[in-house]
């Protein structure tokens, strides 16, 4: 697979996401963040967020999603700064140029797809912003596209109040997207020579995942349907986390033959009865089931309710926390690593998929703010002369 070249004006979560996919590749990604302007901390507010593990602008929440890549500082306010954005593109032999910043600022720095496709023809551009290009000022935060598309709407107890997920689901799907697209345009180029603008709306990539509420609106469907019901699945029954002696467990009923299975274990007998035997029939009485399963499971060990379920071939899993979920053998062979400074070893996420020849094992820790602005411009054929007026003028900074 062909080495490529990101430049991503990024910060926050999503496109810092979307860019760690290709720096897992073995792809060069550098992050582009702005000079200092006075009025706060310098760069990506996400670098300061979370516990101090390097340096003040290198905090945990700020590592997972930047190891691997460079770190740049320019000033693109300036057109002195914008016109050195695009001798980079040029003289790097930039693929691809991301951004998630509003898209009202795009023309302002000098970033819009036309102004950068015009000083390099076959580049790829990508931009995550809130709600698309149509809407120029709305800000993109994963919160609030989880309320804004259903999300919280359908998560939690079905008498308690609209929840968040428990990871940024939002922001991950804005940035898969991105990565997808790239593909397919790199893919597109490769036929015909020339470069696109991807412009991914965090509400309708949102929304492109409610495949099983939406739809139901012109099904006439019951309020019940498209709303919170906590851990129960709203058509297959019983699916729903059960209490046992020691804890919880979940279970999932996907078929009528897995309830036929479930009902000839010895100790979930009593639950059985004709008019149970169709999802439709379970449909009816699903407050009752759920009440007789949980009967059943309270009174034995996970443990022992777990070896049934799978002698049984049924669909189950204990609610681990992330602990347990990084000791998985099928996940703690596939964690990713990075260094820190002082030689610790950091254990992060897999890659979301084994990809052949990618280098998915140990990353560069994340950069400093600004840790690669001389080099870079250096590579770009500027002088020293050159980068220190670029400097001492504030046009670039690190």
């Amino acid at each position: 697979m062909k080495r490529r070249t990101i430049l991503s004006m990024e910060q926050a979560l999503s496109m810092p996401y979307a860019t760690l996919r290709f720096a897992q590749l073995g792809w060069r990604v550098i992050r582009l963040e702005s000079t200092p302007a006075g009025d706060g901390l310098p760069g990506d507010p996400n670098r300061y967020i979370g516990g101090k593990v390097a340096d003040d602008d290198r905090r945990t929440y700020f590592i997972a999603p930047n190891v691997g890549k460079e770190a740049i500082a320019l000033n693109l306010k300036e057109p002195d700064g914008q016109a050195l954005l695009r001798r980079l593109l040029v003289e790097l032999d930039v693929d691809v140029f991301c951004c998630n910043t509003v898209p009202r600022r795009y023309k302002q720095l000098g970033i819009d797809y036309a102004t950068l496709a015009a000083a390099k023809p076959d580049l790829i551009w990508a931009g995550i912003s809130a709600m698309g290009p149509d809407y120029p000022d709305a800000p993109g935060y994963d919160p609030v596209i989880q309320a804004m598309a259903g999300y919280m709407e359908l998560t939690g107890a079905a008498d308690g109040p609209p929840t968040l997920a428990g990871v940024p689901l939002v922001d991950l799907k804005a940035g898969d997207e991105v990565y997808a697209n790239v593909m397919m345009a790199l893919l597109e180029r490769a036929e015909s020579g020339k470069g696109t603008r991807i412009d991914v709306s965090m509400l309708q990539a949102a929304a492109s995942w409610l495949i099983t509420t939406l739809p139901l609106l012109d099904f006439d469907c019951q309020p019940a349907e498209i709303t919170r019901c906590g851990n129960e699945h709203r058509k297959f029954i019983p699916t729903n986390v059960y209490p046992t002696a020691d804890g919880f467990i979940y279970m999932a009923i996907g078929s009528d033959v897995q309830w036929k299975r479930l009902s000839e274990i010895p100790k979930f007998a009593s639950i059985a009865s004709a008019a149970r035997a169709t999802n439709e029939g379970r449909a009816r009485e699903r407050d009752a089931i759920h009440c007789d399963v949980a009967a059943v499971t309270s009174r034995y060990p996970t443990t022992e309710i777990a070896a049934d379920f799978r002698d049984a071939t049924i669909p189950h899993a204990p609610i681990h926390d992330i602990p347990a979920v990084r000791d998985m053998e099928a996940v703690r062979r596939r964690l990713t690593t990075t260094r820190m400074p002082g030689g610790k070893l950091v254990h992060m996420q897999p890659m979301a998929v084994d990809v052949a020849g990618a280098d998915g094992g140990e990353l560069p820790f994340a950069p400093r703010y600004g840790q690669h602005t001389d080099a870079v411009l250096r590579e770009a054929g500027c002088s020293e002369d050159d980068i220190a007026l670029l400097h001492s003028r504030g046009i670039v900074a690190g």
